[in-house]
């Protein structure tokens, strides 16, 4: 016999505790949100002045990259006099990445292969190689540009770069990349793993004043060399998966300008191949725990559980029951209707981020325009790795 209180529940008590959970949850994003019309604009190649001749190095860490560093090496090339030097710091990849290095070595004076020490206890690889490169590169240079193999920069990029930072008086500048998406399992994943950040800490261009709030990306990032020396390189964030937002907030919080802008029409990415390859790398550092106190964690998963982890599963509910309820009746259209909107939020956000992405080589484009439906797995993802510390990253075993 049913307890004449499970309908009660049903139709009263929970939907009220979940309005109660996610109208502030969504007050909060729309605050977010709303700042997206005002945001800087995207980046623009740009062509260098004299005044910037030798003004920058380029650090470049690898690790077993042979099958991906081709077009980086590539758009490093087709940067102006701007770039003096392109160190790649490689930690003796037995793939064959060295020789392509040293091949466009030949070809370019620019670029030189060096090998970092052994890993040493307490560090992840990636901010080891990078602070090699910084300890390795020219005093001459007054930027440090730290960029990843995986990164094919347009020509013009570090000269746009420069200019931005010096017209916005930036000691720090990231750019969030435009992605190349293939296969149809990624066009649906990535765009919602993409959202928990955005969700997060607002659209790209928009961030910044808060500096537990601050937002980096490690894939292009630009630091004058005054202000490494003065953080102590990347010894700050020598044990963090995510040391790019670690960085970022700690010089932010040492009073240094810190900004992330919109590079996706000077630098493209292809991260991972599919979509178990992005679940499994990408989201193992998208909670950025590393850089983060626990309020601030849990506080996100409140905000993701909230206004992306929910609207799906219930609008679905709702519908699969044949219980859509009447106009007005409260709670349940009330929490039908919240819904409703947080969806076509989500939904009008993916023409917002469309340029974010290259999907001209990508079988099922049409995927991408479904990536709502993936929005709970995206918050599930951010949950797991939240509570998981990683134990492997780019081939390296971690205790």
């Amino acid at each position: 016999m049913i307890s004449p209180n499970i309908p009660n529940l049903l139709t009263t008590i929970l939907p009220a505790a979940l309005l109660l959970l996610q109208l502030p949850a969504s007050a909060l994003l729309m605050s977010r949100l709303i700042k997206g019309p005002s945001r800087i604009p995207p980046l623009e190649p740009d062509s260098p002045t004299l005044d910037m001749l030798g003004a920058c190095t380029a650090v470049v860490p690898t690790l077993n990259e042979a099958e991906r560093i081709a077009p980086c090496l590539e758009g490093l090339s087709h940067q102006s006099y701007e770039l003096r030097e392109v160190i790649v710091v490689d930690s003796y990849s037995v793939d064959g990445t060295g020789d392509l290095v040293k091949a466009e070595a030949e070809k370019d004076p620019r670029f030189r292969l060096i090998n970092d020490d052994p890993l040493p206890a307490g560090w992840v690889g990636r901010p080891w190689a990078l602070n090699w490169g910084f300890l390795a590169s020219s005093e001459k240079c007054e930027w440090i540009l730290g960029i990843d193999a995986d990164t094919q920069p347009h020509p013009g990029l570090i000269a746009s770069l420069l200019k931005t930072a010096v017209a916005g008086n930036y000691d720090l500048i990231s750019l969030s990349p435009q992605f190349i998406l293939k296969y149809p399992g990624e066009l649906w994943l990535q765009p919602a793993l993409l959202m928990t950040l955005v969700y997060r800490f607002g659209p790209t261009g928009t961030g910044g004043d808060v500096p537990e709030r601050v937002m980096a990306n490690g894939q292009c990032f630009l630091c004058k060399r005054e202000v490494l020396v003065a953080l102590g390189g990347y010894e700050v964030a020598k044990g963090s998966f995510c040391d790019d937002v670690t960085l970022a907030r700690y010089a932010a919080a040492k009073g240094f300008k810190v900004g992330f802008l919109d590079g996706a029409k000077v630098l493209k990415v292809r991260m991972y191949e599919g979509a178990i390859e992005t679940w499994n790398e990408w989201g193992r550092s998208l909670d950025l725990k590393d850089a983060a106190t626990g309020g601030q964690i849990w506080g996100d998963l409140w905000l993701l559980f909230a206004v992306q982890g929910l609207p799906v599963p219930i609008v679905l509910w709702y519908l699969l029951s044949g219980s859509v309820p009447a106009v007005g009746v409260f709670p349940q259209f009330w929490l039908w209707g919240l819904n409703v909107f947080l969806i076509a939020v989500r939904s009008a956000l993916c023409f917002a981020i469309a340029p974010s992405y290259d999907r001209t080589q990508a079988s099922g484009k049409w995927l991408f325009w479904l990536s709502p439906l993936a929005d709970p797995l995206a918050f599930l993802r951010i949950l797991i790795s939240a509570f998981n510390q990683p134990t492997q990253w780019r081939g390296r075993q971690y205790s």
